[in-house]
């Protein structure tokens, strides 16, 4: 599976972000997508994922903030009232049996 992210960047606290990323592969249309990010200094931590079939699952701290849809083998998220603490390398993610990664994108928010 490649994965291809793009989006991120700079934004202020209260606003909005999207990130998109485009699997392929072999089994890009039977793996879940999603996003995992990693804030210096802790650990590598769940944001969102979405399976073929449309189950959604969130962590607790981006719940009813972040958006995650699904194109085909394009996911998207859409992160709005973002909060410093959302700062932070996002990696694109599909799972099937195991997790493939994409590259990182950073996103930072200023306070």
């Amino acid at each position: 599976v490649q994965l291809q992210a793009y989006g991120g960047g700079l934004a202020q606290a209260g606003g909005s972000l999207r990130l998109s990323c485009d699997a392929s592969g072999r089994i890009s249309n039977v793996a879940a997508l999603g996003w995992y990010r990693q804030a210096p200094g802790k650990e590598r931590e769940l944001v969102a994922r979405i399976t073929p079939g449309g189950s959604i699952e969130y962590g607790a701290s981006v719940k009813g903030r972040f958006t995650i849809s699904r194109d085909g083998n394009t996911v998207y998220l859409q992160m709005n009232s973002l909060k410093p603490e959302d700062t932070a390398v996002y990696y694109c993610v599909a799972r099937y049996n195991r997790n493939y990664w994409g590259q990182g994108t950073l996103v930072t928010v200023s306070s």
